[in-house]
């Protein structure tokens, strides 16, 4: 896949960090806001996380299902406007703080509202609203849907324990005590489906709305899978684990520029062996269902489908793993000739092998730059950079520019070595420290990348505290939220203006969505 022979630019802000009222970024107003946002500010594709619903520690990188959406994403006044919930009991949620996600307060009040919302589905739909959502049962229900709302029935009967905690006819899926507890929690089965369809009806209409303005969905997969998940407990063969279910070796990476312990994740890792010989069909229908929902999506760490660090299970860091070979070309192959060409980028950041460069230029798949590593390397070369890659200023995982420049909390670098790449960063971006977050991003926007993104909060020059997460670490990550007022006119005009001084504006031809899915997602109203 190419990216568009034009140069676009970008933004990198989650979902959950949309500004809004009810204590979380939802997919109503708020985000509507946004895209108008990003219209006047001549920036044409607006990059998120993986958007799956998030369980323990808040991670969208460690998702309950890899096909469900966040229910804490479903937009209350479209509950509200629908009749499903009251104005007073979503009133309730209006009083949450909205500079970060309280998920604390917020996901017991959120459930309640939504388990009102499904009862009331079920009462009150018309009829043409039933149809739509039979129709959505007969195209999930079999893939993944029932698997899901089972295993989220099944956990909020075990007080959320990880599936390998429950009732060990549930651990090994015995055919009769899962149809015996079916029969006696299907309302609660069936409330969670209502839900799945509430999310992707809202999603729909999200993205038609950008779609009409010009703004591409850029997306986020992860490459592996949360342990605790409706896709490990339902299909263990997908994975290499034990007699127990429990894995033997997890996921994550040796000792990197994010970690001087390497990143533990947990992951299990999957049976490639298997997988190649079903012809990768799970990883087909990954990628169809998450183009049902983006135009183009980032792979998160696409060296491991070239080889994978494996960690001991019980290893306390990441040091002590070892490299085991991946699916390599094998898994593109298929891909490709089930679905044709996709709209891919790989996350190629880390310890990236000449083979791992081979694999995705082989496939011809857009690779990463991010500007906080490259422009302090001695070597350091804008013109290296390719013109089908994305440039980043820095991703999710990095802080700020305003925060790295002036050393971040916890920096492991020097004093004396911030003050020399504080040198050299000056000099590279001709800039000066008050604006070296504008700098910094028109010197990514004048690479020969065919996409340049900045992390919004790189957009508005904030500081270390509008970090979004801390890689190595589990707590207060994944909380910032953009506030009211923040992204004025005069911001959304200096934004602009760099757009266009970088020739990558709407007038340079971004107007045009190059990135148009292979597989479009069906039509709410169809």
């Amino acid at each position: 896949m190419n990216l568009p022979s034009f140069k676009q630019a970008g933004v990198c802000l989650h979902l959950t960090s949309l500004p809004g009222n009810y204590g979380i970024g939802q997919l109503g107003a708020g985000a509507r806001a946004f895209i108008d946002a990003l219209v006047a500010m001549n920036l044409s594709v607006w990059q998120f996380l993986p958007t799956g619903p998030t369980a323990f520690g808040d991670s969208p990188y460690q998702p309950l299902s890899t096909f469900a959406g966040n229910e804490l994403l479903i937009d209350v006044e479209d509950l509200v406007d629908k009749g499903l919930v009251s104005s007073q009991a979503a009133a309730q949620l209006a009083d949450l703080p909205a500079a970060s996600v309280d998920y604390g307060r917020l996901i017991p009040l959120k459930q309640k509202l939504l388990a009102e919302a499904a009862v009331n589905f079920e009462r009150s739909a018309d009829a043409s609203t039933v149809a739509q959502f039979e129709r959505f049962l007969a195209d999930h229900d079999q893939v993944w849907l029932h698997d899901y709302a089972l295993f989220r029935t099944l956990k909020d009967y075990h007080n959320q324990l990880s599936w390998v905690e429950w009732g060990p006819e549930f651990v090994r899926r015995d055919r009769g005590a899962l149809a015996d507890f079916e029969h006696r929690h299907e309302k609660y089965i069936l409330r969670t489906k209502v839900l799945q369809f509430l999310f992707d009806r809202q999603w729909a209409a999200m993205r038609r709305y950008a779609g009409e303005r010009g703004v591409t969905l850029f997306g986020d997969m992860p490459i592996y899978i949360a342990f605790d998940s409706a896709d490990a407990w339902a299909h263990p063969e997908l994975l290499l684990t034990n007699s127990l279910g429990k894995p033997d070796y997890v996921a994550g990476v040796p000792p990197d520029y994010f970690s001087a312990d390497g990143q533990l994740w947990g992951n299990p890792l999957y049976d490639w062996d298997y997988h190649a010989s079903h012809d990768f069909a799970w990883w087909v229908a990954r990628l169809r269902h998450a183009h049902r929902y983006t135009d183009l999506v980032r792979i998160d760490h696409f060296r491991a489908f070239e080889s994978y660090w494996a960690i001991p299970a019980g290893a306390t860091t990441a040091k002590d793993g070892e490299w085991r070979s991946g699916p390599g070309d094998a898994i593109f192959t298929a891909v490709r000739a089930a679905l044709g060409e996709l709209p891919i980028v790989a996350e190629d950041l880390g310890i990236i092998t000449p083979e791992v460069d081979l694999l995705r230029e082989r496939q011809r798949i857009p690779g990463m730059r991010v500007l906080q590593f490259d422009i302090v390397a001695p070597e350091f070369d804008l013109a290296s950079i390719e013109e089908n890659s994305v440039c980043y200023t820095g991703t999710h995982d990095n802080d700020t520019v305003v925060g790295w420049f002036g050393g971040s909390p916890g920096d492991q670098r020097t004093a004396a070595e911030i003050a020399a790449q504080q040198k050299l960063i000056l000099e590279r971006t001709h800039g000066q420290p008050q604006s070296i977050h504008n700098d910094l991003i028109r010197l990514t926007f004048s690479s020969d990348a065919r996409l340049a993104v900045a992390p919004m909060q790189d957009f508005l020059g904030l500081g270390s505290a509008a970090r979004l997460n801390t890689p190595g670490t589990s707590a207060n990550n994944w909380r910032w939220r953009l506030q009211a007022g923040q992204l004025d006119l005069d911001r959304i005009d200096s934004v602009a203006e760099m757009v266009l001084d970088a020739g990558r504006g709407r007038a340079a031809g971004a107007h045009a969505n190059d990135f148009s899915p292979v597989l479009s997602p069906a039509d709410p109203d169809s």
